[in-house]
């Protein structure tokens, strides 16, 4: 990877290892979204950001040196070695078809307050509306940024001294009372992210789920997507089906440390092929 700081922005060459597309659609991360040019734009946290995939590399455009070293280059998750990640991996050859049709699905190391709000509004949900809500979230209550066209993720403070009634405008149902639950308990510091992040997994896991709302789905993915941990192994219906028809008999700990890498391009793989799976039964 070779890193390149140009007029227009920041150019990272050698990127053919991450695709915008696969990785922003995801379902991990709410706030990207595809223009006509077919740039990506996108705020994660207070940073708002337009990528563009050339002939040259990937382009952070009008992005800054210090929001690019001190941001975007842990967010995307740049300086992980992929390959030796994929090496890691038990040699299955169903395990290796998905690695390659997901190359370029990169696992995001998104703000931990804003994936647990952020999936605790993907239950029971589907992706459009999950990005419908998180973006009224934001720009009913966080702070405009780069003149208005961007809305920061709120900060816990903010939302913890709202009343469940002040969030009737984001028509979340009843995933309102789990917010401000969250944001209450993050807020007070009863709930403390970055302890639970270093926390061993069985005890991460135990701690988030005293948040109304969290159970073990939605604890892996703040896990997974929101606090670094990559052993972690989100287990939707589509991967219970997936593991069911594809890994019988697996369990995510087969998949070693890095087992959460491997979920995401077992996901990206059936969620493409869904023919695969559709007829499996959860286990």
């Amino acid at each position: 990877m070779v890193v390149e700081y140009l007029p227009q922005g920041i150019l990272v060459r050698d990127a053919g290892w991450l695709a915008l597309e696969p990785t922003l659609n995801s379902g991990q991360c709410f706030r990207f979204s595809q223009r006509e040019d077919g740039a990506w734009a996108g705020v994660a946290g207070r940073r708002p950001v337009v990528l563009r995939e050339t002939e040259e590399g990937l382009l952070f455009e009008e992005t800054t040196i210090g929001d690019f070293e001190g941001f975007w280059r842990f967010y995307f998750d740049l300086d992980r070695d992929y390959g030796a990640v994929e090496a890691s991996f038990p040699q299955d050859e169903r395990l290796r078809g998905c690695l390659r049709f997901a190359a370029g699905v990169r696992i995001l190391r998104q703000e931990g307050f804003e994936a647990l709000l952020s999936f605790i509004l993907s239950q029971n949900n589907n992706l459009p509306r999950i990005r419908g809500i998180v973006e009224r979230l934001c720009r009913l209550f966080g702070e405009p940024i780069r003149g208005g066209d961007f809305y920061a993720f709120p900060a816990p403070e903010r939302l913890a001294a709202l009343k469940e009634e002040e969030l009737a405008p984001l028509r979340a149902g009843w995933r309102a009372a789990y917010l401000l639950d969250a944001s209450q308990r993050v807020a007070s510091g009863e709930v403390d992210l970055a302890e639970i992040a270093a926390l061993p997994l069985s005890q991460a896991r135990e701690r988030l789920q005293v948040i109304r709302g969290v159970g073990p789905k939605v604890a892996e993915c703040v896990l997974l997507y929101g606090l670094g941990r990559l052993e972690a192994f989100p287990l939707d219906v589509w991967m219970k089906r997936a593991m069911a028809c594809l890994f019988p008999g697996w369990t995510p700990e087969d998949f070693g440390p890095c087992a959460g890498v491997a979920q995401q391009a077992i996901f990206h793989y059936c969620r493409c092929h869904p023919e695969q799976v559709a007829g499996a039964v959860p286990g």
